[in-house]
């Protein structure tokens, strides 16, 4: 073993924005660092930095999150109406459901429900 996680990090041009939006679904109080740092610790979630970046995202992530929710189409509705956008169609299979989703600045992310 190498180490342990200490924390997720998201480049963003917004760091206390999108801290803000991620607050809301996650729960937690966004801490601002100083402009270009921002953390948010959920209850029950890693530490979750945002980080102030020049360049805007381009691609698709090769990280991202699933926030496991009880119902992913009224999850899917809450985290519409804070900014998110939705990615396709709802995925339903035998270990469960989602729905991919992007955050404010266009950070692909997901809503899950085990069957």
């Amino acid at each position: 073993m190498i180490g342990r996680l200490d924390e997720v990090v998201v480049d963003c041009h917004d760091p206390l924005a999108l801290a803000t939006f991620w607050s809301h679904v996650l729960g937690g109080t966004p801490e601002l660092r100083d402009p270009d740092w921002c953390r948010l610790q959920g209850p029950g979630s890693p530490l979750i930095s945002f980080q102030r970046v020049p360049e805007p995202k381009s691609t698709k992530n090769r990280l991202h999150l699933d926030v496991l929710v009880d119902d992913v189409d009224a999850a899917t509705a809450q985290a519409e109406s804070l900014g998110a956008k939705r990615l396709g169609e709802r995925h339903d299979a035998a270990p469960g459901s989602f729905q991919v989703l992007t955050d404010p600045e266009g950070n692909e992310w997901c809503v899950v429900s085990p069957a």
